[in-house]
């Protein structure tokens, strides 16, 4: 086992509990593609909370455990990571919770649209897709998630179970987690007030293309 990349996976961990994007209880995994292989590192514990190293596994692309026990709960839900690396060369994390906002629109099959300006910011302009349910570890859940899959699209809901997110580096799976949660805890808090309302199309496409003027910018000194 690469002591690197194990620690990796649990600094993933630590910050995903961090960002408060998480169940009560800490449930879900983290993996992290091995560059220039076919294989990833797979939290194997029941929580991400206090996760301890030990507890870290490698697994092929393929789904074979190569290195490290997996208990058959957190063997189940291998397949849709292992799905996410072979449907994005360039997806190097990826993240499941049960954060609460999330899994609330999670478990009434609705999506989350665009009503921050973060979502429109890191490829989220049409709202976070719903995939539709199956049995855990399933092919036919593996098979909906690809289905909901939208080129670009960082994230999706997991029908009456959780939250999906992936990206090319960790920084950004964290950072996409947390916004989803965000715009999940807004669009419900909004409900007493009328609803949350849609950034209008034309507008998503110029909160993207001013973030990406100030990322080009780079940081700002005095």
């Amino acid at each position: 086992m690469d002591a690197d990349m194990v620690s990796q996976v649990i600094e993933v961990a630590n910050r995903v509990v961090a960002s408060g994007a998480i169940s009560a209880n800490g449930h879900g995994n983290v993996s992290l593609r091995v560059p220039g292989a076919d294989e990833m590192y797979f939290t194997g514990g029941p929580s991400l909370r206090g996760h301890l190293p030990e507890a870290v596994v490698r697994v092929g692309l393929d789904g074979t455990l190569r290195e490290g026990q997996l208990p058959p709960i957190q063997a189940a839900v291998v397949a849709m990571h292992t799905a996410l690396y072979g449907e994005g060369a360039d997806t190097g994390c990826v993240i499941h919770t049960h954060s609460p906002f999330a899994t609330a629109y999670a478990v009434t099959h609705r999506p989350i649209g665009c009503w921050i300006e973060a979502l429109a910011m890191f490829g989220l302009p049409d709202g976070v897709p719903v995939a539709r349910y199956g049995p855990r570890g399933s092919e036919q859940a593996v098979a909906n998630i690809r289905a909901a899959l939208r080129p670009g699209v960082p994230a999706v809901l997991l029908a009456n179970h959780g939250v999906l997110v992936f990206h090319r580096s960790p920084e950004l799976a964290v950072m996409v987690g947390g916004i989803v949660e965000e715009a999940a805890q807004a669009g419900i808090n909004s409900v007493g007030l009328g609803g949350a309302v849609e950034i209008p199309g034309e507008m998503k496409a110029a909160a993207l293309q001013r973030a990406m003027a100030f990322e080009e910018r780079g940081t700002a000194t005095a």
